[in-house]
């Protein structure tokens, strides 16, 4: 079902905000955010594209903008400066993002034309911003298994999501690994988020919809969204049992959209699993404020 009718360009950035029981998601070339409570629809203009967020408290965001992390204040509208993120490069943007389980924020950043490996991943944490891969096209499916201590992401022009052990701080410790190639299926992996089983929710580009792959990545089949380009997962609702997705219409020809009027939409599907709150970032006062 439709769970709200925005047209997005570049829908993405999917976070259920579990002290608000609220849904937020951005628009990234668009440069918009948007958050919905109940039946309340609330919008903002940003000054750059915003991709990915974590929630610090019931009204506090960590956002990833193109040039920085910044914490948004929801009630107030307003924007705080924590670090800069490559805001050197005015070719990058930030992409996906997640909070992890140990109080962290992974975030990745990549070319505005998807240039050829011209972004990262960097895990924010203590008050550090760290680079941990470089060489990436488009980081994408960035989530984290608590009790199995492990992270995954890709860069989805390779196909491939690939995993890492973390230590008991949240940060890597051993070299990563592949966890599922979804070359041979013909899929391309865009976000993605875990259930409480250990089963990865991937959404994928161009497939109109979402793939279960098993905690052994086993790559099970589609659940097909009403939209083409379906690309960021979150669950949610009281008991996280809805599955939430946004989409996008960037490259879709006029043909293709008349053909798809509900892509760039957000999605919601019932009873698709067993799913577990967003870890909260831990900010520190020295950080921000």
């Amino acid at each position: 079902m439709i769970f709200d009718q925005t047209v997005c360009e570049l829908g993405e950035g999917l976070l259920w905000h579990p002290e608000r029981q609220a849904l937020i998601w951005f628009d990234i070339t668009g440069q918009k955010m948007f958050i919905r409570e109940g039946a309340d629809l609330k919008v903002w203009d940003l000054e750059e594209m915003c991709s990915a967020a974590g929630w610090v408290d019931r009204d506090n965001l960590l956002v990833a903008s193109e040039t920085a992390l910044g914490v948004f204040h929801l009630e107030e509208g307003t924007w705080t400066h924590v670090t800069v993120l490559e805001a050197e490069n005015t070719l990058t943007r930030s992409n996906d993002g997640r909070a992890d389980p140990w109080g962290g924020f992974w975030i990745g950043t990549m070319g505005k034309k998807a240039e050829h490996r011209a972004g990262a991943i960097y895990r924010y944490s203590d008050g550090q911003l760290k680079k941990l891969y470089g060489g990436v096209t488009i980081p994408n499916a960035i989530c984290f298994d608590g009790a199995a201590q492990c992270a995954y992401f890709t860069d989805t022009p390779t196909g491939v999501i690939r995993r890492v052990h973390v230590n008991e701080n949240g940060w890597p410790d051993t070299p990563t690994e592949v966890f599922a190639d979804f070359k041979n299926a013909g899929l391309s992996p865009d976000g993605a988020v875990v259930l409480a089983d250990g089963t990865l929710l991937v959404a994928c580009w161009g497939a109109g919809g979402v793939v279960p792959v098993t905690p052994d990545g086993v790559i099970g089949t589609l659940i097909p969204a009403p939209a083409p380009h379906v690309t960021c997962p979150a669950m949610g609702g009281p008991t996280f049992s809805d599955l939430y997705c946004t989409s996008a219409t960037e490259g879709m020809t006029p043909e293709a959209l008349a053909a798809c009027p509900d892509a760039g939409k957000t999605f919601q599907l019932e009873g698709i699993g067993a799913g577990v709150s967003e870890p909260r970032v831990i900010l520190d006062d020295g950080d921000w404020g």
